[in-house]
């Protein structure tokens, strides 16, 4: 008979909106020590996806790390990436689910493509206190 103690941890809930999915993206990013979160509601703004999740690492081994993390910490909810780009370089790396897309940036990357000044129209999401 199993041991009741030694219980599976709870999975994390399946995301019900967009919204909930880019939050849930973004804790999986924070732990992998990703850096600097930010979310971006951008579906007033373009027709191909609604939320941009923006983290920096603070080397290339790190980008890698936290981009496996996310994608593995996401497959665990049952979602899985359309598309990603940029993993092997380490440098900026994509991950696109659709309704949701990270960039995962190595920090001088961040500063020279500064997303969130492109993007400065977008509404910026409160990240709940973690």
């Amino acid at each position: 008979m199993a041991d009741p103690k030694l219980k599976r941890k709870p999975s994390r809930p399946r995301p019900k909106t967009a919204r909930q999915k880019a939050l849930l993206v973004c804790r999986a990013c924070l732990d992998y020590k990703a850096e600097e979160p930010v979310i971006l509601q951008v579906a007033k703004l373009t027709s191909f996806t609604d939320y941009f999740v923006i983290v920096s690492g603070r080397s290339t081994v790190q980008v890698q790390a936290i981009a496996e993390g996310v994608v593995a910490a996401i497959r665990g909810i049952g979602s899985r990436p359309l598309h990603t780009e940029g993993e092997s370089e380490g440098r900026w790396v994509i991950v696109d689910w659709g309704d949701v897309i990270v960039h995962i940036f190595s920090q001088p990357l961040r500063e020279f493509y500064d997303l969130e000044k492109l993007w400065g129209d977008a509404k910026r999401v409160r990240l709940p206190r973690i």
